[in-house]
């Protein structure tokens, strides 16, 4: 009897525990699940009572018409590929330069520098992209920027995939540097002095220790960031470019695009809009799912699910 009330006294403090965040998920990712009905309706504004409910039930069904618009375009290509392969290097130079600054890090014997290192790094994760819109747009104004001589950034695409790839990686770096430097310092140090002891250089137990170590994060983060692959960083790519019309071939992604139809208020863009974000997150979801089975494939210990 007594091992059953502590065993329940138990899972009563650990469901506390949990209950903040199940309640988040509930109101703010599960509940608002029932407005991708807008995704299959003409939805209009209903008066003299134009509630959300009261629109919804008095919109038209249009099944998949909505959908449509995304790939209509004459442009649709253009935001489908910039999507992808955008997504594509975030996910892998992220994950390279990430892995790369916290093994680094992790060497250091000064926590002072190493602190310091961190705070730096992590700082800009907390700063808008509409702050740092205007910092790039400080050194590459083709009036006043600071680099306005070596180029007219502005008006040549073609250096646009690096300027917002670095922007990406300025801005995230610290934020996944910090979860890997986790990872790093739960490693048992007994495993490194005797691979030193063996001989080993620092090199060698990065490649036979480190990576292996944290390998089941890598997955894990891999397969989370696989999931976002048609979702873009609308922030990073409304910006930073200053929504300057000659960039949109190399700056064009869905998200912008969607966000272009609703600044035209087109009749029914609530509607295609929903339909483009129900689109994105059925794909992500494919995504995972994919990711996930492939990583079981190979690795069955270390897969997500």
């Amino acid at each position: 009897m007594r091992l059953f009330l502590t065993r329940n006294k138990k899972t009563l403090a650990i469901t506390m525990m949990m209950l903040p965040g199940a309640i988040w998920l509930l109101l703010l990712r599960y509940l608002p699940m029932g407005g991708a009905v807008i995704a299959f309706q003409d939805y209009r504004p209903h008066p003299p009572n134009p509630t959300l409910l009261n629109n919804i039930l008095n919109s038209n069904f249009v099944g998949f018409d909505n959908f449509r618009f995304i790939f209509a375009t004459d442009r649709a290509w253009i935001m489908i590929r910039n999507t992808l392969a955008y997504n594509a290097v975030f996910i892998v130079l992220t994950t390279v330069f990430a892995i790369a600054v916290a093994i680094c890090l992790s060497e250091l014997r000064s926590k002072f520098f190493a602190k310091l290192y961190q705070t730096l790094m992590f700082y800009p994760f907390f700063i808008s992209w509409v702050v740092a819109g205007y910092f790039v747009f400080a050194f590459l104004d083709p009036t006043f920027g600071m680099l306005s001589h070596v180029r007219d950034w502005y008006f040549d695409p073609t250096g646009w995939p690096t300027i917002l790839t670095s922007a990406h990686l300025w801005k995230s770096l610290g934020f996944n540097t910090v979860i890997y430097l986790a990872a790093i310092t739960s490693i048992d140090h007994g495993m490194y002095e005797a691979a030193a002891i063996d001989g080993a250089s620092k090199w060698r137990q990065v490649w036979a220790i480190t990576i292996p170590s944290i390998r089941p994060m890598i997955i894990i983060l891999f397969i989370l960031a696989v999931g976002r692959i048609f979702n873009a960083d609308f922030g990073l790519f409304w910006n930073i470019p200053q929504n300057m019309g000659p960039l949109q071939n190399v700056t064009e992604v869905i998200d912008t695009y969607v966000y272009r139809v609703m600044q035209a208020n087109i009749a029914g863009a609530m509607g295609m809009a929903t339909a483009a974000g129900l689109f994105q997150n059925v794909i992500g979801f494919i995504c995972i799912m994919g990711a996930n089975a492939l990583v079981r494939k190979f690795d069955n210990e270390n897969a997500l699910f």
